[in-house]
Formats: C-alpha cells, structure tokens, sequence
C-alpha cells in the first residue's frame, strides 16, 4: 500500500470537510454521530436491527428511514450498532437473540465473516433478513438489496458513451470481501472488456476508505495526468476526491474542456448537488428508503410464517434465487441519476430534480 503522505493542502479540505459536518462523509478515521433510529411501534412484534455504520450519508439516511418504515409496519425495534465490525455485529446478534426477538434485520459488510451471526439465529429457529449484502453461505430468510452487478454495468455504460468509447478511467473498488465490491467491480469489468475496449480501466483498491482512495489517485494523477473518467462505488469517496482534483486545478466544470467524467454509487444529497453543480456527472441511487422499508416488511412476515418465490413483485422488484442454499433476495430498482435525465446510449436516467428520489426527499 501507497504510504506517501497526502498534500497539506488536501488535509485541511478534509478537515473543513469534517468541520462543517454536513455531509457526514467517512474520510477514514472517526465516525459521524450516530443516528436515533427509532424503536419503531411501541406494542409490535419485536425485531432486532443491527446498523452496519454511521459514518457515511448512506447508513444514517438508512438509519433514519427505519425507524417510521417500523412504526407504519407495526414493528418494534430493538437496535444495535456492529460499526463495521464482524466481531461486533456477532456479539450484537447474541445480544439481541437474548432479547427473545421474533426476527432480525443486519447488514453484514464482511458477508463471508458474518456466517457464525446466522447459525446462532438458526440455532434459535430466529429468521435473518440481510440489508444491502448477502451472506456468502447462504442463511437469510430473505436479501433486500438492488442489483449491485448492474450498479457496475450501468455506471461503465455511462461512461463508455460519455467517452464514446476511448481514454482513462479510475475505479475505486469497494472491499473484495463484501459481494457489493466484488459484484460492482466484477460487473464494470466485464462491461468495459466487451463493450468499450479502447477505454484503460485503472483499478485501485480501497476496501471502501476514502484515504486509499484518493492517495490512489493522487498517485495515478501523476503517472496517468490524461484521467478523463472515475467512477466510485460509494459516495463516501466523493468529498475527498473533489479535494483533491481542486488542489491539482484538475476540478473542471460539466461540459467544459478537461472535465473528469465522474460516476458514483449511492443516490445521497451531496452527490446529486455534485451533479446539479458540475463537480460530477451521475449517480445510481440505492433505495435507502426502501432498503428500511422492505426489510421491516419481510422481518415481519418471517414472524407469520409467509413464503416468498422468486418472480415480481407488488412493488417494482424483482425476487431472485441466489442459488446459494435456497436464499431469496429481492432486488428493488435502482435508477441512474443524471442533471436532466433523459436517455445515455439505450439507459434511462432520472434528472437530479425527481421527487421521488430518497436523496431529495422524497419516500
């Protein structure tokens, strides 16, 4: 790992960054303040919820969202924060069966290390539903997640037609131990390979801290000054990587000759005032929202004893068979993001004004 220090004069920007707290972006060290999330409705079935972090825009609108998504549901919540800690998240599961919960929600982001979590539940004939990840070994009684491999297809095309097929582009990939960074890195791969093959792909891996990230970068700057694309797939990379493409007059405006095509994965408010300013160009917004909302919802059914099979569903999804160990997963849309929507190649997009976005709002 690269450990030359970065420039002072990115530092003090991730320490105004931090200052202004705002955005609530991790830039490697610390954490935001947590989020209240609620305990949901006050005589429901009870549920136990472990929040995976608090330190990015994502998890705490997640955070946010789940403790109304539980009070409309008729649920109660008993909640626990693992803080992006495998350890924790195990101590936290016992903790939580020991409460008699009729269910769980988590959001492993190790999804191989969160194996023993769900054979304590089993052990307890307590059924999991897995937010945003899904278990490597199978075990949930249901995924809720969107389609990370075409979170990385969809973030190539616009690329590849923005750059009509020919230059440079940065991937910062998220951790390889989490099926989220190996579906999104995987799936660009694959895109860029047999759709766009005049355009260089410069992997850096980040295991999803922004340090790594943008000293990456930094580097690449240097070896590469010709970058003309980057795609992150997370929003917590977002604040630094401005930082840093401000510092080395490489910040140019949407439109403008030299602009860095940028394209992240998230939906959260500073990504699309990003796009609507020019600093980047599209995003894919992962339903937060829904992620509470339909978690709350099949933690509830796996109370009453509901089965689910794969086909639509009532509410713009899709439930696929993962085809590990009989595990369900419930795909929810979502869409890419753009200033002022419209078609790029053959993909739809929304602008950055839609309402119905969770990131301005709207749920």
């Amino acid at each position: 790992m690269n450990t030359r220090i970065i420039g002072a004069g990115l530092a003090a920007a991730l320490l105004v960054a931090a200052a202004a707290g705002c955005s609530r972006q991790s830039t490697g060290s610390g954490a935001a303040p947590a989020v209240n999330v609620g305990n949901g409705a006050a005589n429901g079935v009870l549920v136990g919820a472990d929040q995976p972090r608090s330190d990015t825009d994502f998890w705490s609108a997640y955070a946010g969202f789940m403790g109304p998504k539980a009070a409309a549901a008729g649920v109660a919540l008993a909640n626990t924060s693992s803080d992006n800690d495998s350890n924790r998240l195990k101590s936290n599961v016992d903790t939580l069966l020991s409460k008699n919960v009729k269910s769980l929600i988590i959001a492993p982001q190790d999804t191989a290390a969160v194996k023993p979590a769900l054979a304590d539940a089993a052990a307890k004939n307590v059924p999991v539903v897995s937010v945003d990840t899904r278990p490597d070994s199978g075990g949930a009684y249901m995924v809720v997640r969107a389609d990370n491999r075409a979170y990385g297809t969809k973030s190539c095309t616009y690329l590849g037609e923005t750059l009509h097929g020919t230059g440079k582009v940065v991937e910062f990939q998220g951790d390889l131990t989490s099926i989220n960074g190996r579906d999104r890195s995987e799936a660009f791969a694959d895109c860029m390979k047999s759709k766009y093959p005049g355009i260089k792909v410069i992997e850096i891996p980040t295991e999803w801290k922004p340090d790594k990230a943008v000293s990456g970068l930094q580097d690449k700057l240097l070896t590469d000054p010709d970058i003309n694309g980057i795609y992150m797939q997370a929003s917590i990379y977002l604040q630094p990587t401005v930082a840093l493409l401000q510092r080395e007059n490489k910040l140019v405006k949407a439109g403008q000759p030299g602009h860095i095509t940028i394209v992240s994965n998230d939906g959260v408010k500073a990504e699309l005032d990003a796009i609507d300013s020019g600093q980047m160009d599209a995003t894919i917004s992962q339903p937060a929202d829904q992620y509470a909302q339909y978690a709350v919802y099949y933690a509830k059914a796996a109370t009453e004893g509901k089965k689910f099979a794969p086909g639509p569903t009532d509410h713009n999804s899709t439930i696929v068979d993962t085809g590990v160990n009989g595990q369900l997963e419930d795909q929810l849309p979502a869409p890419v993001v753009t200033h002022n929507g419209g078609k790029v190649g053959d993909m739809d997009t929304l602008a950055t004004s839609d309402p119905g976005l969770w990131g301005r709002g709207g749920h």
